[in-house]
């Protein structure tokens, strides 16, 4: 803003003369310049560079990294909150959001747990070329899926799918290691009795504590398998929870598992409020989402024109910030799931999908901004960044 637009703004004349006064007789704070921003900064930092301390292998396919800071106590976190992990695999910059599956509490270190994925990129980079003492530049923690004393229910039904349970594991630890007045059901389906994370701990803690009830779900057992197979559903929850009035649904786990599961809760005369999901990244079939066109295939590939820039390939069945990515063009990202909005840009012209559900202000509909991570190409598009 220019000097002289200042001076024309109402009250500038009183508030030079208030400076001046608190020059003469107050207290000089000009040394303590920038000491509220190093501050915040500290608690709700942009950037982390954490030292991977310690790996372990959870199951054949997933293990937990222990990140350390090199700079004194992590920022504080909320139990179901995440890190995005920012990676240069190749050409290509990008991220992945993780969970972080420790408690709270323990300032030291924080604690993400990597499953492995069919056609996994972040994942397979981490499991398989990640060592002690690597440095991992990751976000602060960020996210919404947390519990709310005033908001939430103390009975807590959790539902889980796969690494859906990670951010579970941090709210369950820290509610027993703390002694905090709280019930869980923990519902965890998997496919494999051997994929199941952190099962011999929970049942641990469920032999230990009696407000923890754990209930593993597993698509495929194996022979003589006695514990609850197939998909998680409403006549499962009844049976393990009894009336579920007074209790809030917590789910967690990919897309598939919502289109299933939440229904199945609805049916319990659960009211829509009482049920908190968490994001969980794109779908693995985008063409499956109610509302995608039949004549468009996920192999369909569009040009992608940056205004002022270059132009890139595109495949219809991805997000638009994966092509925009694997093309070189890196914008700011987080989530990867359509709710944090870093990633928005102007679509100027063409056609894109997005989720049903997809948490687009209005005003950035009406202006054209779409989320990247959350958009998929039905045609060449223009883009403005």
């Amino acid at each position: 803003m220019r000097p002289d637009i200042l001076t024309k703004i109402e009250g500038y004349d009183r508030v030079v003369r208030e400076r001046e006064t608190c020059r003469k007789y107050g207290t000089d704070f000009s040394v303590e310049r920038g000491a509220v921003e190093e501050y915040v900064r500290r608690l709700h930092p942009d950037r982390m560079h954490l030292k991977v301390a310690e790996i372990i292998e959870e199951t054949p396919s997933a293990k937990t990294f222990r990140l350390v800071s090199p700079n004194g106590p992590l920022p504080p976190f909320q139990a179901g909150q995440y890190v995005c992990v920012y990676c240069d695999i190749g050409s290509v910059r990008t991220g992945r959001p993780y969970s972080l599956s420790s408690p709270p509490g323990h300032r030291g270190y924080y604690d993400i747990t990597v499953k492995a994925v069919e056609d996994g990129f972040v994942s397979d980079h981490l499991l398989n070329d990640i060592r002690r003492g690597d440095i991992l530049e990751t976000s602060g923690p960020e996210g919404h899926f947390h519990f709310n004393p005033i908001l939430h229910d103390r009975a807590l039904v959790l539902l889980a799918g796969g690494s859906g349970v990670t951010p579970f594991m941090s709210m369950i630890r820290e509610s027993l290691e703390s002694g905090l007045e709280r019930t869980f059901w923990l519902f965890h389906g998997d496919r494999e009795p051997g994929e199941a994370m952190f099962r011999e701990e929970l049942e641990r803690l469920a032999a230990r504590f009696t407000n923890l009830r754990y209930i593993p779900v597993i698509e495929n057992p194996s022979p003589g398998y006695g514990g609850a197979c197939g998909y998680i559903t409403a006549d499962l929850i009844r049976r393990e929870i009894g009336d579920a009035a007074g209790k809030t649904f917590f789910i967690c786990g990919p897309g598939e598992m919502y289109r299933f599961c939440i229904p199945e809760i609805l049916s319990l005369e659960v009211p829509a409020g009482k049920i908190r999901r968490e994001v969980f990244g794109p779908p693995k079939s985008i063409s499956r989402s109610p509302g995608w066109p039949v004549e468009v295939r996920e192999d369909d590939r569009f040009i992608v024109s940056v205004k002022g820039g270059k132009s890139i390939p595109a495949k219809a069945g991805e997000p638009l910030l994966v092509a925009l990515e694997r093309g070189g063009i890196v914008i700011p990202s987080l989530c990867r799931s359509g709710e944090c909005s870093q990633c928005r840009l102007k679509l100027l012209a063409g056609r894109v999908y997005q989720p049903e559900g997809t948490p687009v202000r209005r005003s950035d509909r009406q202006h054209g901004y779409i989320h990247s991570c959350a958009a998929y190409p039905l045609e060449d598009l223009e883009i403005l960044l």
